[in-house]
């Protein structure tokens, strides 16, 4: 899979998607193909506040239970509910589902563009 040109990467394999004044994030697809198949999703609540480099929650696949890291800093205003019933929608189309928007964001100078985060998969290999 080719990393999409307009998002923005951490190098804990989130990305972000800057849609006006608000920050969707997801896991790469990187992340998604190092985990395997994902049978749990656990999301903040609404409300709670995120700080870049911090865990704010965790997928759990049939290998293991991994973290996820906010790449910026800021309130999350809105969960995917739908991947509480179908994590496997991250496998299916990493791009496509979305775990949090975060609004009143701060933190965002460690993220890389695309080019820069596929050189640094190809270090993690």
């Amino acid at each position: 899979m080719s990393t999409p040109t307009e998002l923005k990467f951490s190098k804990s394999h989130e990305w972000v998607k800057e849609e006006g004044d608000v920050m969707v994030i997801g896991l790469t697809d990187f992340a998604q193909s190092e985990l395997g198949d994902l049978v749990f999703v656990n999301l903040p609540e609404e409300g709670d506040e995120v700080e870049a480099g911090e865990a704010f929650g965790d997928v759990e696949s049939v290998k293991a239970v991994s973290d996820v890291f906010s790449p910026v800093s800021g309130e999350v205003c809105e969960i995917n509910e739908d991947l509480l019933d179908n994590p496997a929608a991250i496998n299916e189309d990493a791009y496509g589902a979305w775990l949090i928007k975060v609004k009143n964001v701060t933190d965002t100078e460690e993220l890389m563009d695309a080019a820069e985060y596929d050189k640094f998969c190809e270090s993690e290999k």
